[in-house]
Parts: structure tokens; C-alpha cells; sequence
């Protein structure tokens, strides 16, 4: 349990990083790329401790913000669980796992309003994009 949405993957063309992974986590995970943990280090790690999980800052961060600005140039998905009376429209409830990118997050007032029993399943950043960004 307390290893869930703890993980790293990497296939491809695709890295995944759970959601409730802190950010010292992830500086000290070595099969995290070099690359992806520099970005994470000098441009998130801004202002907020480094035992924050990264799914207690996505609904935090502001859209002037580094943070905001590197998951837009990286084109992050955030696969998030979100709790609905309906479930999957079966009557019963549960929860809906949706992918979506950093604007449709912070401007869904749904989201943002149910922050509270949405979990934040992982991040996927594809490896294209990650050469895209300078360090």
C-alpha cells in the first residue's frame, strides 16, 4: 500500500512517473533520466519542499509559474482518478480515469472543485519532448 503509484516506466517512446511520488523520490531514483530529473530539479522544485508529491502540487501550481510552463513545453499528460456518483454510467458509484494535459486540469472548475477525491494515477511525458527542453 504504501507503494502504490510509487513507480517509474519507461517504454519506448513514454516515461511514466506515479503520481505519488515526491520529488526527492525522484532525485534520488536513478533510473529516473538524467535529464528529466535536472528539469524537475532546477525549474519545480521552486518555492515548495522536496517532500511534496507531485500530484499535492499539480493543483496548486499557478499558470505564471516554471512549473506550469515545463509540463506545457514537455506536453505532460496527467492520468487522473476521479470519483463520480455514476461510476461509468452503470448507476453505481466509482471512479473515472481520464487523461489530460496542464491547461484542461487548472481550468476545469470540476476538477478543481473535487480536488479533495481525485488522485493523480501518473504523469507521462513522452521522450521527444523531453529533448526539447534545455537544461
Amino acid at each position: 500500500m504504501d507503494k502504490d503509484y510509487k513507480h517509474f516506466i519507461e517504454d519506448f517512446s513514454n516515461l511514466y512517473l506515479g503520481g505519488r511520488l515526491s520529488y526527492s523520490e525522484i532525485f534520488d531514483n536513478e533510473e529516473i533520466p538524467f535529464k528529466l530529473r535536472a528539469i524537475l530539479m532546477k525549474y519545480m522544485i521552486e518555492g515548495i519542499d522536496p517532500d511534496t508529491t507531485i500530484e499535492n502540487h499539480l493543483f496548486f501550481i499557478d499558470k505564471s509559474s516554471m512549473a506550469y510552463y515545463v509540463y506545457k513545453k514537455l506536453r505532460a499528460k496527467f492520468v487522473l482518478n476521479i470519483y463520480s456518483p455514476d461510476g461509468h454510467g452503470k448507476g453505481k458509484p466509482g471512479y473515472r480515469i481520464k487523461e489530460y494535459e496542464i491547461d484542461e486540469v487548472l481550468d476545469n472548475p470540476e476538477i478543481m472543485a473535487h480536488k479533495d477525491t481525485i488522485f493523480l494515477q501518473e504523469i507521462r511525458v513522452k521522450k521527444l519532448k523531453l529533448l526539447s527542453v534545455t537544461v
